[in-house]
């Protein structure tokens, strides 16, 4: 019997390695290119932050399943569950998405330095949602430890302009909640919307 596997609709490296340490296997589910997926990202006004993020998820994954049937119909593609999520840093109701350029990089990691910040990342399995919930508290940062860090390319892409993974983890003095959350999935909360599918953890 073939061992199940799941789509996966994220270019986050962060996601497939996070998969793989609980061992499930998955194939790539990329938006097509005359998709937009940048635009499922924008914000509504006067939207929160929890409201963002289920939002979002959801949004994505009803598009990776339209694309997923496209391809099944197209290309016999096998049917398999789909996974979808989001992460989203905010300070207070203000969502700090991911940076346009290196100022706004700058301008984001000033805001949470010396503060305490929620990450939220919202994850999708054939429909059903959970999201979890961290709260992450940085020491005050000197504004050359943020130019270098900006310098270093890694803020690009990424919410809340860092990655826990990255450097930025030496100006994490308390971590409360999920660190796979932090990364992008949170495991438990994926494991949980699994297992009801025949996944063993």
């Amino acid at each position: 019997m073939t061992a199940p596997f799941i789509y996966l609709a994220s270019q986050s490296p962060r996601r497939r390695q996070l998969l793989d340490q609980i061992g499930v296997a998955h194939r790539l589910l990329l938006p097509d290119a005359h998709e937009d997926a940048e635009a499922l990202e924008a914000e509504r006004p006067g939207e929160s932050p929890d409201d963002y993020v289920r939002r979002v998820t959801l949004a994505k994954h009803e598009a990776a399943q339209a694309r997923l049937q496209r391809r099944m119909a197209t290309e016999g593609w096998p049917q398999a569950p789909v996974l979808c999520a989001d992460t989203t840093v905010c300070l207070g109701p203000q969502i700090l998405g991911k940076p346009q350029d290196a100022d706004d990089a700058r301008r984001m990691l000033g805001l949470l330095s010396g503060q305490s910040h929620r990450v939220l990342t919202a994850v999708v399995v054939n429909g059903q949602l959970k999201v979890s919930e961290s709260v992450v508290t940085w020491r005050v940062l000197q504004a050359d430890e943020i130019d270098r860090y900006v310098a270093s390319g890694e803020p690009h892409g990424k919410a809340g302009a860092y990655a826990v993974q990255s450097q930025a983890a030496a100006w994490m003095q308390r971590m409360d909640g999920s660190y796979s959350g932090i990364m992008g999935l949170p495991l438990f909360e994926t494991a949980e919307l699994l297992r009801p599918l025949g996944w063993q953890f």
